[in-house]
């Protein structure tokens, strides 16, 4: 009877948590609709015109997202290939070429790795990366797409080992055995019959990365740059994020100019929205299968 009550009250908390978290959100969500209307409505489908730039505080505001929003999808495209090569080639070297007791402490450090602020990375990317850049191509300052999407690379491995790692298992389990005994090598095992069985798990946690991508800030806005112009790879760019974070704290309560960042911050809401719905399909299906 006694653990009948305790199961009772936990399933109840459990619910009354999820509840809370949902509606959490939908008042955020509501909160940035709200606020971004007066910006729909006084500067509307300039804010999508490329020759828009981004002058709010200029004699005629312009307020130009167009190279923001590509920014922002540069980096974490960028971001995300690097984090696929290296993560996807750490979780292969970890389940097919160490031993359990050396792979279980290289997870434990990944994870570990995963918790760390993203001001530190962004603060080590700054120290040398950044530096790497200035001295390497003779730039002026070292901050430009590139270095951004490699300190948003290693931010992103831990992600993409931990889930590739989950489909390489699976994929061990269902298949070694047999191919093996077909005579199949190691690296042909892998190459011929793991990486076909796991790719839609690979996009998978592509998919979800470049979600995780598209919302970094701290250690994004340090290395990038911050210039609201259309992104080069060795140029400076802006993200939404980093917008947001720069120019939020400084700006009058119920203009334009918050309103427009209301926008921007709706639009990244609505990028994040159609990825990890992707993701979630793309998993499902993976279940199933």
């Amino acid at each position: 009877m006694r653990k009948r009550v305790v199961k009772s009250i936990q399933k109840w908390i459990i619910y009354i948590l999820a509840a809370i978290s949902v509606i959490t959100m939908l008042l955020m969500a509501f909160q940035i609709v709200t606020e971004s209307i007066p910006a729909f409505k006084n500067v509307g489908l300039k804010m999508f015109d490329p020759s828009e730039k981004w002058l709010p505080v200029s004699s005629k505001p312009q307020f130009g997202l167009v190279a923001i929003i590509l920014g922002t999808i540069y980096v974490s495209i960028l971001g995300v290939a690097i984090a696929l090569i290296l993560g996807l080639g750490c979780a292969f070297f970890l389940n097919f070429y160490t031993g359990e007791k050396f792979a279980s402490i290289a997870y434990s450090f990944i994870d570990m790795v995963s918790g760390i602020p993203s001001v530190i990375f962004g603060f080590i990317g700054l120290t040398v990366v950044v530096k790497w850049f200035t001295i390497k191509f003779d730039m002026v300052a070292g901050q430009c797409v590139l270095s951004a999407a490699i300190v948003l690379g290693i931010i992103l491995i831990p992600f993409v080992v931990s889930s590739c790692s989950e489909s390489i298992k699976i994929a061990r389990e269902k298949y070694e055995l047999n191919t093996l005994a077909l005579g199949f090598s190691k690296e042909s095992f892998i190459l011929k019959v793991v990486l076909p069985a796991i790719k839609e798990g690979i996009l998978a946690s592509a998919i979800m990365a470049f979600g995780r991508g598209l919302g970094e800030t701290m250690a994004v806005m340090m290395v990038i740059g911050n210039s609201p112009i259309f992104p080069k790879l060795l140029g400076r760019a802006q993200t939404l994020p980093a917008l947001t974070a720069l120019e939020m704290g400084s700006i009058e309560y119920g203009s334009i100019h918050m309103s427009v960042l209301y926008a921007a911050n709706l639009i990244l809401l609505v990028l994040l929205a159609i990825v990890l719905g992707v993701a979630y399909t793309l998993n499902k299906k993976i279940s199933k299968e």
